[in-house]
């Protein structure tokens, strides 16, 4: 009979989670998840099956809790436009309260792997994919109720929003304050 795990496996990918969105995929080593999780190198592979294992894990977990939240933030009530800039500002005010500007897991995923791995690549794409259509939605409801303009296709003002969203991740992680990210966004919400 195997030793009982001495460690929450759940608990284990949340802190990995935290590690691998600071550190990235390529700047975590085996030895840091160790000391982190404070598990021992053959409980990390018996657990997980390595490194990879579990940051997929990890960005599986981060892309599933963005979801929920964005969900959430849009399903509020009210008009659609206001909806919008509350979810684009809290974003914007969270990434650049965040001391360590970490940014956005997927987006430092895509800009670190590109197109190299197709795993990750599909796994932020249906992330992308998704917000997509939930911007779309929001779009189409808004049209009909007159809160904005019907003079552009729903796709094309959705793929706009979700533009400025992960665009405005990333320049968070650099940005001295909030001045750029704020015209970003009321500039975005104007073309509405």
């Amino acid at each position: 009979m195997g030793r009982p795990k001495q460690f929450d496996p759940e608990t284990a990918v949340e802190q990995a989670m935290q590690i691998f969105w600071r550190r990235g995929y390529a700047g975590t080593t085996p030895q840091c998840l160790v000391d982190t999780l404070g598990i021992g190198k053959g409980s990390l592979y018996n657990a997980f099956g390595g490194k990879r294992q579990l940051f997929d894990l990890a960005l599986r977990r981060y892309l599933d809790a963005q979801a929920a939240a964005m969900d959430d933030l849009l399903d509020e009530s009210g008009p659609v436009k206001e909806r919008l800039s509350r979810a684009l500002h809290l974003v914007a005010e969270t990434d650049l309260a965040d001391h360590e500007r970490r940014g956005c897991m997927a987006m430092n995923t895509a800009v670190e792997f590109g197109q190299s791995d197709e795993a990750l690549t599909t796994a932020v794409l249906g992330m992308l994919d998704r917000a997509d259509r939930t911007l779309r939605a929001l779009v189409e409801e808004g049209q009909r109720a007159g809160d904005i303009s019907r003079a552009h296709d729903p796709e094309d003002l959705a793929a706009l929003l979700l533009n400025t969203i992960t665009g405005l991740r990333v320049m968070a992680r650099v940005e001295p304050g909030p001045a750029r990210i704020k015209r970003a966004i009321d500039t975005t919400l104007n073309l509405l």
